[in-house]
């Protein structure tokens, strides 16, 4: 089945008592069993029923089992944030003494969680430009635990080629984590490119509307975790076998202990985003496009970044890899960081906002805010210019939004 009819078709957990066609709300702390034993067995896994809101929520249960129909994983874990999505799965990856080789051009707290964060319990941050395979290649060594990337970077819209990084990674034994948000998996199906690991901020595209934040994090089952330098998925591996250790960590150990576990109001919300999801992209993604070929033609724009325009770049790579449609955000640059603060201000359709692929569409100077804690020095390397403007484009009529830019750009 194609993904509008799999996203309309899987089944509850359990009938629901009175025939509802969305799936309840079930705002509890606690659930009831019938017997001790019944308890003991949702407690120690033997059984599927949940044990207790922290660990597992009929209505965040029901997201998890329609994506893991869309996408074909193995396992899919819904946590409260995409950056919670991200720590789970290098959290469950990595250790004292083992690094992950990152691209350079990572979301602004992408960055400080390897280097930052997981750097206090020893992990090796080593960065590098993913467009270049040399330059990654020679980064990975034994204790390498995992690649990790964007399939198309934010703001800087580059791309890097899936398949060769995955032989790469492969070849390596690493496992390959993807950061596929800017893409949805409607469009863009991360398993064929032999991505093991994808984790995605549901609060943009599939929350539909700015509802609530989320993030998901899919497990493949196609790595073999025997090959992996750290040890407790190794020994994991012993219990569950090779393919399953990843997500055995992630849903008996770091749900638990870390309790970042998607609650149900958006959870909900975001099962109501996933019908909708493809009609909404196909529309938000084909004014990206029109808007971008329409800025081409205003010459106080002095460059517009689109990767599904035929002279970008990476045109050939991302058609090859997103369609003709490789999402609905795409950047402008002015004359002067003064002059993209003053486009910003003259928006009246726009929003001066920091999300992406809301209903809404959505302006903001990335140097400034996502990378306003990074030095000059660090955001040059990461390619994060003071002239770029990014536009998140919603479901508003593309004419309007042309109207709105030009009215701005007049005025700056």
């Amino acid at each position: 089945m194609r993904y509008e009819t799999k996203v309309l078709t899987t089944k509850y957990q359990k009938p629901d008592a009175y025939g509802a066609l969305a799936m309840p709300v079930y705002y509890t702390a606690a659930f009831e069993f019938p017997t001790a034993k019944d308890m003991s067995d949702a407690f120690c896994g033997r059984s599927m029923a949940p044990s207790y809101a922290r660990i597992a929520n009929p209505t965040t249960t029901y997201l998890e089992r329609r994506v893991q129909q869309i996408t074909g994983a193995v396992s899919v874990t819904a946590l409260n944030t995409g950056m919670a999505a991200i720590s789970y799965a290098l959290t469950a990856v990595s250790g004292s003494a083992l690094n992950i080789v990152a691209s350079k051009h990572l979301f602004g707290n992408s960055v400080s969680l390897i280097r930052d964060t997981l750097g206090a319990f020893g992990v090796e941050a080593r960065f590098a430009d993913f467009t270049d395979l040399k330059a990654v290649e020679s980064l990975i060594d034994e204790k390498t635990c995992a690649i990790f990337f964007e399939v198309i970077t934010n703001p800087q819209l580059f791309v890097a080629d899936i398949s060769a990084l995955a032989d790469l990674a492969h070849r390596a034994g690493v496992p390959l984590i993807a950061d596929t948000t800017i893409v949805p998996f409607s469009t863009f199906h991360a398993r064929n490119f032999g991505i093991d690991i994808e984790v995605v901020s549901s609060t943009k595209y599939i929350s539909g509307g700015g509802t609530g934040l989320g993030g998901l994090l899919i497990d493949y089952g196609q790595f073999d975790w025997s090959r992996h330098p750290g040890k407790v998925l190794q020994n994991l591996t012993k219990r569950v076998g090779k393919k399953l250790a990843f997500t055995a960590r992630v849903k008996t150990e770091l749900v638990t202990n870390l309790g970042a576990l998607m609650t149900p109001q958006p959870a909900y919300m975001e099962t109501l985003g996933l019908d909708t999801l493809q009609l909404r992209f196909q529309r938000q993604a084909e004014s990206t496009l029109w808007l971008a070929r329409q800025c081409r033609e205003l010459p106080e724009i002095k460059h517009v970044n689109y990767t599904g325009l035929e002279d970008n770049p990476f045109y050939e790579i991302s058609s090859r890899q997103f369609g003709p449609l490789p999402g609905a955000v795409f950047t402008i640059d002015l004359d002067t960081r003064e002059a993209a603060f003053a486009f910003i201000d003259h928006l009246q359709v726009v929003h001066r906002a920091t999300n992406l692929f809301d209903r809404k569409s959505l302006a903001i100077h990335p140097a400034s805010t996502i990378f306003g804690l990074f030095t000059d020095e660090q955001r040059r390397e990461m390619a994060v210019s003071e002239k770029t403007v990014r536009l998140s484009i919603g479901l508003e009529a593309p004419e309007d939004l042309l109207d709105d830019i030009k009215n701005a750009i007049s005025q700056v």
